[in-house]
């Protein structure tokens, strides 16, 4: 048996901000809120465990530098790549140039904090 991941750990100057971007994003609901401040999100029928990851947003002060050694890639389930990327534009991304040619089938985007991800062009079915 291999490992999966459960979890995916994400800094955040403003939590409350990300998790509702991504829950927006992914169709995510807030699961738990921390002492700390940190917020999960995660799969309104599933939850912590179920067949895709959580995302928690846990709060730092010390700002980002360069980009991020780890990014989100994301597919649209319901609709095309451009009307995801209208959606997407609609509730705070915005475009990111980390150097593409122009030729790429999939935009670079950065969410609300300016964490880069990528939106695929293959359209997936929901789980």
């Amino acid at each position: 048996m291999a490992c999966r991941i459960s979890e995916l750990v994400i800094d955040a100057a403003a939590p409350d901000r990300l998790a509702a971007f991504w829950s927006d994003v992914l169709g995510y609901v807030e699961l738990e809120r921390e002492a700390d401040g940190s917020i999960e999100i995660g799969p309104p029928d599933a939850g912590f465990g179920g067949p895709q990851p959580t995302l928690v947003f846990s709060p730092t002060d010390t700002p980002r530098t360069g980009r991020l050694r780890l990014h989100i890639d994301v597919n649209a389930t319901d609709r095309d790549q451009d009307a995801e990327l209208e959606r997407l534009l609609a509730l705070g991304a915005r475009p990111v140039d980390i150097g593409q040619t122009g030729t790429e089938s999939w935009h670079v985007l950065a969410d609300p904090e300016g964490n880069e991800f990528c939106l695929l062009r293959a359209r997936l079915k929901p789980l």
